[in-house]
């Protein structure tokens, strides 16, 4: 007889735990909602990241195209800035997927384009730099061949 209490405690127990797993998974919308950076340029990106969204969701503004909002106890998005969106104070809004709750931060828009980084190595020299470093190599040629034939010559006239 104690086997079976055991036996239905137990069993009461797993259901409980079975049961209660649904409504930990559930969300309550989204939280804790930031931007990197908070102000950005004309045509730059910035990441924006929001908890709560277990199965994602969409990020919304009037500054950048829709994005989306990836799954997770965090979830990720990048938005880039329109090039034409007018310098001031924007909100953005976080929806998630599996939730009608919407959250909001805002953000700045600065005027004029950010840093063009990434071209390097893949600018090639101009002519004028060519034509320096053309005459460089040929000072240096000539150089290092009348320092040979002079050292030659003081060598041969030794013997």
């Amino acid at each position: 007889m104690r086997t079976s209490r055991a036996f239905a405690v137990t069993a009461a127990a797993c259901a409980a735990v079975a049961l209660a797993a649904p409504t930990a998974a559930a969300t309550n919308g989204p939280s804790n909602v930031t931007v990197n950076p908070y102000s950005v340029h004309q045509g730059s990106t910035m990441q924006v990241s929001a908890a709560g969204c277990g199965h994602g969701g969409m990020v919304t503004s009037n500054a950048f195209p829709q994005a989306h909002l990836s799954a997770g106890a965090t979830g990720y998005a990048t938005a880039r800035i329109k090039h034409n969106a007018t310098p001031g104070h924007y909100n953005l809004a976080v929806k998630c997927s599996d939730n009608s709750m919407v959250s909001t931060h805002q953000f700045t828009v600065l005027a004029g384009r950010g840093a063009q980084g990434g071209l390097g190595g893949s600018v090639g020299p101009s002519d004028t730099e060519m034509l320096a470093g053309a005459g460089l190599v040929a000072t240096a040629a000539l150089g290092g061949s009348l320092f040979i034939a002079r050292r030659r010559r003081l060598n041969g006239a030794g013997i």
